[in-house]
């Protein structure tokens, strides 16, 4: 169940930056990258964006269905994508307790929207997608599970080039 499969990543993703420290997951690897503090911002903002986006479509209902698309894809790093300018993360000092409870707010959002659309609404309406096009609505939940895996690839990455520079 996709439930399932997008809160083990979540908890993947929480369970690499517990071990370290507020400064550490604030740091960049360099100048032109994200620190593990704004790739979570960044998963959090994408979870609000694409929560606010389902449930105003569905509201709407127009009834405009989409072919399904391999939004699979997403986990590969290999083809670069810029993020849309709403969820570019904040040039801030987050607190990991501080992230960890947006992405609780935001998690539980998506839940909520999820627990009261029914299949007909999920499968016969769609949203676009800045790569994919019209994607159904039924794939925005699993999209998010496959987004933050491409993403913790990218943090486990950060992470390991931060604590590196401190040794």
């Amino acid at each position: 169940m996709q439930n399932e499969e997008n809160a083990r990543i979540r908890h993947t993703i929480l369970k690499a930056v517990e071990p370290f420290d507020d400064g550490l997951l604030n740091e960049k690897p360099s100048d032109d990258a994200w620190s593990a503090m704004q790739i979570l911002d960044h998963l959090h903002k994408m979870e609000e964006t694409i929560t606010a986006g389902v449930a105003k479509t569905a509201k709407k209902n127009q009834r405009k269905k989409a072919m399904k698309k391999p939004i699979q894809v997403s986990v590969s790093r290999k083809v670069k994508v810029e993020a849309p300018n709403h969820t570019v993360p904040e040039e801030r000092f987050f607190t990991l307790e501080e992230m960890k409870e947006k992405l609780n707010d935001s998690r539980n959002r998506l839940y909520e929207v999820y627990a009261h659309l029914d299949e007909d609404t999920l499968e016969n309406n769609s949203m676009p997608h800045p790569v994919f096009g019209d994607v159904p609505l039924v794939q925005w939940f699993p999209f998010i599970g496959y987004h933050e895996k491409r993403h913790l690839l990218q943090l486990e990455e950060t992470l390991s080039k931060v604590d590196d520079k401190k040794k």
